[in-house]
């Protein structure tokens, strides 16, 4: 797949657009004009300097006044904010045939912020904050295409850790509804993109029955870690992981593991089985109208962790028709995608600093949220594309002044070259910016360098705006 499809990219003088602000928030409908003019300003703004406090990172009072009154005003819903951007990345995803789109929750910790009103309990009583359920857009190599949805949310404080008739209040009446949600989300974007495919991906939070027998486009898929050992209809077996072993095998096959709770990331080689599972309805659903659900079960089984390393086991179910043995080592080079939206927390609360904001009130917090989560989305889009397409044109991510006062800065020179330099070189040198050493089996920079140089970037972007010479003077093209 050339993801290079995704940005309509196909000559070195092609940007994504003057402004990536713009591309992302320029439709916005708040209700006034003047504040899609607002929001695109700070995103502009906060997005050179995306970790920085917002006094810090407004360049002037009436800015930062201009950010306070946009977070602080009721008719702007964080959904309106995201809208946008959610419009754009459907425009990317019709540019590509599959879109894996996982779910997933984070927890947004604000309990040294104990003065901002409306907040709820998160892991326990004592820490308060908000949750965040994000669905989001990959392709299959990893390069995320943008947000689908997102939902912010505080617990009821008075209710916590109570389960007051679980296995009876309606699905829709769960906190678990989230998933119905993200589900919702994918249909929409396959009604906008109906030419591609959108597989949904979770971990095992999702493995809930509602989900398997919900409706979905047909070209809407599952791909969800199971994490019950439910009945099913198996000649050989009673529960689900019983009957694995009488899967066909398909073979072994190398996954890249994250880092975990203090274990580096590594490389695992795991094996591969696959067969077609029927699923009883559960039992709480008895007397309901709900019939069995047969999916695809592809069962990954590490035998030979290294020494201290827990052993992978996954059970992946999918609405997929996993027939050969290729389509099950693609399925379980899929879920490893489901990891990118994990990155994107990262980015969202280490570069973007979300739970540093001291805003006063959840209200406000939500509006911050929906910016900033589009300006990760932007740092990881650009460190990922950069490895998924390398030769690519640097203006498929930066715009004209940012990477030519990035090259000046790379080769201490006022010469431009003739053409935009490409994405990886740009990519490197931002990750330099941030303390990348560019060392022998250092690999490409990460989000931790990205953010930090794209800070830099901005302080050498505005420093260029201001010296470069006037256009009729310049020396590009020279080179």
């Amino acid at each position: 797949m050339d993801v290079m499809d995704v940005m309509d990219v196909d000559s070195a003088d092609v940007s994504l657009m003057d402004s990536w602000a713009e591309e992302e928030f320029g439709t916005a409908k708040l209700g006034d004009a003047r504040r899609t003019k607002r929001l695109i300003a700070l995103a502009h703004t906060f997005g050179t300097r995306p970790s920085a406090s917002l006094p810090d990172a407004a360049h002037d009072p009436a800015m930062l006044k201009a950010a306070y009154r946009f977070f602080d005003t009721d008719a702007i819903e964080p959904a309106a904010i995201l809208a946008s951007h959610t419009r754009s990345t459907y425009d990317r995803c019709a540019s590509v045939p599959i879109v894996l789109a996982p779910q997933d929750t984070t927890e947004l910790d604000y309990s040294h912020h104990p003065g901002t009103d409306d907040l709820g309990p998160i892991h326990t009583k004592k820490h308060v904050g908000l949750l965040l359920h994000s669905t989001l857009a990959f392709t299959p190599d990893g390069v995320p295409l943008g947000i689908l949805h997102e939902q912010v949310w505080a617990r009821d404080a008075a209710t916590f850790g109570q389960l007051p008739d679980q296995h009876t209040r309606p699905f829709a009446e769960k906190e678990s509804y989230r998933w119905a949600h993200g589900l919702d989300a994918i249909n929409a974007a396959h009604d906008a993109c109906p030419t591609t495919q959108f597989v949904m991906l979770a971990d095992a939070e999702a493995d809930i029955y509602e989900l398997f027998v919900a409706d979905r486009r047909a070209g809407v898929d599952l791909l969800i870690r199971a994490g019950q050992n439910r009945r099913v209809d198996h000649p050989e077996a009673r529960l689900l992981w019983e009957a694995l072993p009488s899967g066909q095998r398909v073979g072994t096959h190398m996954v890249r593991v994250p880092a975990r709770a203090g274990q580096p990331a590594r490389e695992a080689e795991v094996t591969v089985y696959r067969q077609a599972v029927t699923l009883q309805p559960p039992a709480r659903r008895a007397g309901a109208a709900v019939e069995p659900v047969t999916l695809w079960a592809v069962w990954v089984v590490e035998a030979k962790p290294p020494a201290g390393a827990a052993a992978i086991e996954w059970l992946l179910l999918s609405s997929l028709a996993v027939r050969t043995d290729a389509l099950a080592q693609t399925i379980v080079a899929w879920y490893c995608v489901r990891w990118g939206i994990e990155i994107w927390h990262k980015a969202l609360k280490s570069g973007c600093a979300i739970e540093a904001r001291q805003l006063e009130t959840a209200d406000r917090l939500r509006r911050c949220v929906a910016l900033f989560s589009v300006i990760a989305w932007r740092i990881v889009f650009t460190t990922m594309l950069a490895r998924a397409c390398p030769d690519a044109p640097c203006t498929a991510v930066l715009e004209d002044d940012e990477w030519q006062a990035l090259y000046c800065h790379a080769h201490q020179t006022t010469r431009l070259p003739t053409a935009p330099p490409r994405l990886r070189d740009a990519v490197r040198w931002i990750g330099r910016l941030g303390g990348f050493q560019g060392r022998n089996g250092d690999g490409e920079p990460g989000i931790t360098v990205m953010w930090k140089g794209f800070q830099h970037l901005a302080g050498l972007t505005s420093m260029y705006r201001l010296l470069r010479p006037a256009p009729k003077e310049r020396n590009v093209g020279n080179d």
